[in-house]
């Protein structure tokens, strides 16, 4: 699944146009390498985040077959890591 759909579909960006944003301003890497919006996604990924105040750094679990997925079972997909 491809970079901007995952982090739409598992509820990390509310829209799949501000992934799109976030990876081509070079804010959302895929195991410490700048992704672009179509790098695929793989189970055991870490994706890293650089917002504004912090850098966050989630590990991909599984890989959502739907749209998206309810806000609530967002830990089955990603987990941060501390």
């Amino acid at each position: 699944m491809r970079v901007d759909k995952f982090l739409n579909s598992v509820n990390l960006t509310k829209r799949r146009a501000v992934s799109e944003d976030m990876c081509k301003n070079g804010v959302v890497s895929i195991n410490g390498i700048v992704a672009k919006a179509s790098k695929d996604v793989k189970v055991g990924d870490k994706l890293s985040i650089a917002y504004l105040e912090r850098n966050v750094v989630y590990e991909v679990l599984q890989i959502p077959v739907t749209k998206t997925i309810p806000k609530n079972l967002q830990d089955e997909y990603v987990r941060e890591i501390k």
